[in-house]
């Protein structure tokens, strides 16, 4: 196989695991993209392709052509982009139909890998900025982590009838936190209330909510992948503590144990099924660990003299 290839096939492996994380409420896309180590270049990528549009749709009016959005539009690292975006649609398809009801029958069981693979994935954040934390840094992740916790910890609610502005105002902020590791879309839209009746949307073809849904998605990402973008760009370091924050604080959303059958998000204590259960957090932390050498040594041969980097 060539390098080539492995690196398209590894891009959609990549764009597969997001996509198995965006079903289950607890479990973040950007958190994935974070442990695979491409975290920076997608939501560089995404920056730049929200540019070239914006450019486009302000200067072909004016009859100025399509070179300034082509600029923008050539920075975006297309292999990677497509790669993740077939394996995303693919995974949320089979993810839906596979995983999610696993979650359902088993959650325990389930949340315990999920919370391994967050709890091991906190060193990718970590380190990722290549400076050392300071006293302050640490203060700024752990006030990150609280918010996190907070929210992660808001009870479920039901609404079956939204009004407009809540729906396009709850896909703003659930669209962000596809990209924003440490809390889920998903869990964000079962936080207002909104996953069913959106799921429901889904499933009844309800063009109307899924239009207004998908404006506040569009306006969501286009604004705060702008923000991103720049944030990484000026503030590295700084982003990265505040990222680790947050997957510090989602932890709490994937505690194994919680009264999953009541719908209640209360934190107890370890109990029932502690060693299959401990088993599954080892299991997630070996995984992402697994992950991490493999993304390192592709990583090392993409730098290797002669090398072709996709």
């Amino acid at each position: 196989m060539s390098n080539g290839t492995g690196t398209h096939l590894l891009n959609v492996a990549r764009g597969g695991l997001m996509g198995t994380a965006e079903v289950i409420p607890g479990v973040s896309g950007g958190t994935v993209a974070l442990i695979t180590g491409i975290y920076d270049r997608l939501i560089t990528s995404a920056g730049h392709a929200v540019s070239g549009i914006r450019i486009a749709a302000t200067d072909l009016p004016r009859g100025q052509g399509t070179q300034r959005s082509l600029v923008e539009f050539r920075r975006v690292h297309w292999q990677l982009v497509i790669g993740v975006l077939i394996g995303m649609a693919v995974m949320l398809v089979v993810a839906a139909k596979i995983v999610a009801p696993l979650v359902e029958e088993y959650p325990q069981r389930s949340f315990a890998l999920f919370f391994g693979l967050v709890l091991a994935s906190l060193w990718v954040p970590f380190t990722g900025s290549g400076r050392a934390w300071t006293a302050l840094n640490y203060l700024v992740a752990l006030a990150a982590a609280a918010a996190a916790f907070f929210l992660t910890g808001l009870p479920p609610t039901e609404i079956s009838d939204p009004n407009p502005l809540l729906i396009i105002g709850a896909a703003a902020v659930a669209i962000c936190a596809l990209v924003l590791p440490g809390v889920s879309g998903s869990f964000m839209l079962l936080a207002f209330g909104m996953y069913t009746v959106t799921i429901n949307a889904v499933n009844d073809r309800d063009f109307g909510y899924l239009a207004l849904f998908a404006l506040g998605a569009v306006l969501g990402l286009s604004l705060f992948v702008k923000l991103l973008q720049w944030l990484l760009e000026h503030y590295h370091h700084l982003t990265l503590v505040v990222m680790t924050g947050l997957l510090l604080g989602s932890l709490r959303a994937l505690w194994p144990w919680q009264p999953w059958e009541e719908e209640r998000r209360e934190l107890l204590a370890p109990s029932g099924d502690l060693a299959v259960t401990f088993g599954l957090i080892g299991l997630g932390m070996a995984v992402v660990i697994g992950i991490l050498v493999v993304a390192h040594r592709h990583a090392a041969r993409e730098h290797e003299p002669g090398a072709i980097v996709q």
